[in-house]
This record gives structure tokens, C-alpha cells and sequence, in this order.
């Protein structure tokens, strides 16, 4: 257990999702800082979080599907420093385009080359473009800001190629809002992705763990099935965080607050703030995520991990991961294990309707993958949601960011929607966490922690 030292800030860390067990984790170095974790689920992780479908699974699965690039630096140093370097896996699976039913590999240069639906003076700049986004010498994704994907991605690709494929994906992502994303999000995208993935043994589950109990050795105080009802201003300085069901909730006083939350809920959490950064955080729009995890008896598709479905094909989801196709099933019972995911507005049905309605809804699109299946492959279905699980970063999104130190001293927000130009995920997730660390141990004179 790392010791505390008198007199060390007191810090409420408010998630206890990779972003905030991060931040805690460096926060609690040398004991400057005394950092309590509240997460309002019974299991720390977040969206990275696991389950266990069945008591035969040896390890949990991602509620969300999740997978690392080759180039995450930051949770991969992370990772050999909290001594996880074991659990980490490195695979090449297969991904493909579904395109008029059939499934098309555009992971490389030589599988565009192939892709028949395109002339090749066609697939030629579409090449040329995307090795500019990706091998440009000077990201210029600032420049990108100011400018729309569609727009440009239309202009430069050519109308042909982005129609059959892009657009299609552009408006599955983000729905009514596909035509207002910069081209800073969509460089960012092609920039970053690498073909070989990174996984944990025991899933991202083992890796939390693993984090959890680093911070825990560093003498850090965490609280699962803890949701925070309300931050408070004291008179004095510093905040009241209060905590608990309705009727029995209790309160704590601390220095400092982050909030690993999203910006609705830190609207709900700290009223308080001042008006315009209250607007900051109305201003930013998101999609919510559906994701039905299904169990087969048998694999759906030969070796294929990842399919992406352009909206323009009509069903009823956007990706069609296999997991088992990159993680083998033994490690789950023998279950081949499809996740069907969609990001949607949060108004929209899926949110309302039952497991049972969905998988109705999903299970017809599956022959279009594999003409043999059978309704009677499956046995056993998970569904997850999430309001907000994917920023929709707009034309001018760089000055809409709200700042991680609020205007109240003493008061941090840290969330997905802060990470770009990068998309949301675990990599990000750990980014930000340890830049709201430095930013909080600079703050409070505790550099030496850190």
C-alpha cells in the first residue's frame, strides 16, 4: 500500500473508467495526492468494461467491442508499467467491406487494386488520397478543422468513389449528422489505424484490473455501485461531493474534482458552473451506441473479423464484428461470439426496445454473410446501450472544446469528447487521464509527483 503524505491534496475522481482510474493512478504517485475513485457501475472499466455471458466463459467480453492499434503509445506503455505487458496480444484478423453482398478486404493497396465495383483511374485516387491523409509529413489535421469530410472527401476522392463507400459509412457513423463532420475527424481515422490489432488476454476487463490494483497499491480508494448525485462549491474553497442512492446518500469534502463524465451529466453534476461553459458542454452533440452480442453454435464467416456495412445496403446495423474469428472461442466455452452494433441518436427506437425486438430486427440480416445460417445457430443473445459513445466533431470542433480546468478552481472535466482530433477510445481514454493528472498536481504544487 503506497503511503499518503500529510497534507497531500484530496482529489474525487469522478468514473472510474480508464479515464479516471489513469488520472487517479499518476495522481496517487509518491503520495501526493489522496484520490478516491466513484464509479457509479458494479464494475470499474467503463465502456471498456466486460461481462460474462455464462459461467462457462473463462473470460469476460467487452460489453462494447474493442481492440488496440499497434500505434495506442500511451495505453501501451501504460500497460508494461503496471507490469500488464503479459496480458497483451498482438493478431493480423481480416477486414472486410460489405458492399452489394458481398464482402470486400480495402486493408491494403493491393486488396483496393481488386475491388471490382471501381475503374482503376478511380481506385488509383482514391488510393493517392488516402496516402496522403495517412503518410503526410505534417499532420495538417488544424487546417482540417475548418473543413467538411463530405465536401472534400466528394471533391478530391472523386463523387463515384465517395458515394459507393464513404458517404455510406460517413452516414452510418453519424447518422443526420454525417454532412457537418471535418475532415480533421476523418484524417485522424485513416491516420491512426494500423492492420495488426492489440487485445489482453482475459480481455480489457483484465487489463482495468490490473490498473484498479496498481491504484489501489498506490493507495488510491475506490467505490463501485457509487453514483455521484451532486458536486458542490464550498464557501471555503475546494467541493462537497455527495454520493449514493436517493436516501441514503453520503458527502465528502475534497481539494479538487474530476469528472471523467459526460458533458450532459457534468451539466446535472455541477450546476453551478458558470453559464457559458454550461453552454459549452449543451453545444457538443453525440451518438449513443447499441451493441447486441450473439452466440453461435458455429462460426458466421470464414476467418473474417471485422465487416463494415455502408448504410446505403440497407440493414439494420452498421458492423458485423467476429470476435472469435480474432480471439478463439475455447476462451469462451466454445461459443463463436458476433457483436451487431449501430451508433444511433439517442432518440432513436433501439434505445426503447427489448433484447428480444432486436435480435427479431437483426437475425434476418445474417444470411446476407452466410447464406446457410439458421435462427437456430443462435444461443444466447447480450444487449448493451449507451447514450453517449461517439462525439460528433463538426466544422470548427477545435474551438468548441470546452478547457479540462473549468472555470471553478479546483474543478476538472475530462471526457471522450475532449480527445480529438482523435476518435474516442482507450488509448485516448488513457491520454487524457494523465493529462488531467499533470494539470491537477501543477495546480495544487504536487509536480514532483508526477
Amino acid at each position: 500500500m503506497g503511503s499518503q503524505e500529510e497534507g497531500a491534496v484530496r482529489v474525487a475522481v469522478i468514473g472510474g473508467g480508464v479515464a479516471g482510474l489513469t488520472a487517479a493512478y499518476e495522481l496517487a504517485a509518491a503520495g501526493r495526492a489522496r484520490a478516491h475513485i466513484y464509479e457509479n457501475g458494479p464494475e470499474l472499466g467503463g465502456l471498456a468494461s466486460g461481462f460474462k455471458g455464462r459461467s462457462s466463459w473463462d473470460w469476460p467480453l467487452e460489453k462494447f467491442y474493442h481492440h488496440l492499434f499497434t500505434n495506442d503509445y500511451e495505453i501501451l506503455r501504460l500497460t508494461e508499467e503496471i507490469g500488464a505487458g503479459d496480458l497483451l496480444q498482438i493478431h493480423r484478423p481480416s477486414t472486410v467491406m460489405h458492399y452489394q453482398g458481398a464482402n470486400y478486404p480495402l486493408d491494403s493497396p493491393a486488396h483496393l487494386l481488386r475491388f471490382p465495383h471501381l475503374s482503376l483511374p478511380q481506385k488509383l485516387r482514391m488510393g493517392l488520397v488516402l496516402a496522403y491523409l495517412k503518410y503526410h509529413p505534417r499532420p495538417p489535421w488544424r487546417a482540417f478543422d475548418g473543413q467538411l469530410a463530405d465536401e472534400w472527401l466528394a471533391r478530391w476522392m472523386g463523387r463515384t468513389s465517395y458515394d459507393k463507400l464513404w458517404q455510406p459509412m460517413l452516414e452510418g457513423k453519424f447518422g443526420p449528422h454525417f454532412q457537418d463532420v471535418n475532415l480533421a475527424w476523418f484524417w485522424a481515422r485513416v491516420y491512426k489505424r494500423t492492420p495488426r490489432l492489440g487485445y489482453f488476454q482475459g480481455g480489457f476487463q483484465a487489463f482495468v484490473e490490473r490498473l484498479g490494483a496498481a491504484a489501489r497499491e498506490r493507495g488510491v480508494t475506490i467505490e463501485t455501485g457509487a453514483p455521484v448525485r451532486a458536486v458542490t462549491p464550498l464557501p471555503e474553497g475546494g467541493f462537497r461531493v455527495e454520493s449514493g442512492e436517493q436516501g441514503a446518500a453520503t458527502a465528502r469534502s475534497f481539494d479538487a474534482v474530476l469528472a471523467t463524465v459526460s458533458p450532459g451529466l457534468m451539466q446535472r453534476l455541477a450546476p453551478e458552473l458558470p453559464p457559458a461553459y454550461l453552454a459549452q458542454l449543451g453545444s457538443l452533440r453525440h451518438m449513443g451506441a447499441v451493441v447486441m452480442t450473439v452466440a453461435l453454435d458455429r462460426p458466421l464467416l470464414q476467418d473474417t473479423y471485422w465487416v463494415n456495412v455502408p448504410k446505403a445496403e440497407g440493414l439494420p446495423f452498421l458492423v458485423l464484428v467476429e470476435h472469435t474469428n480474432m480471439i478463439d472461442a475455447s476462451h469462451y466455452g466454445g461459443d463463436h461470439l458476433l457483436y451487431l452494433g449501430d451508433y444511433l441518436e439517442p432518440s432513436h427506437r433501439y434505445f426503447s426496445m427489448s433484447q428480444a425486438e432486436l435480435l427479431a430486427e437483426f437475425l434476418p440480416a445474417l444470411p446476407r454473410f452466410n447464406r446457410a445460417f439458421q435462427p437456430e445457430w443462435v444461443t444466447g443473445a447480450w444487449l448493451h446501450r449507451a447514450t453517449y459513445a461517439q462525439p460528433v466533431p463538426v466544422r470548427g470542433y477545435a474551438a468548441m472544446i470546452p478547457e479540462l480546468r473549468t472555470p471553478l478552481r479546483g474543478l476538472y472535466f475530462a471526457s471522450m469528447s475532449q480527445v480529438y482530433p482523435w476518435d474516442r477510445g482507450t488509448n485516448y481514454a488513457v491520454e487524457i487521464g494523465q493529462r488531467a493528472a499533470r494539470m491537477i498536481a501543477e495546480d495544487y504544487g504536487a509536480i514532483g509527483a508526477m
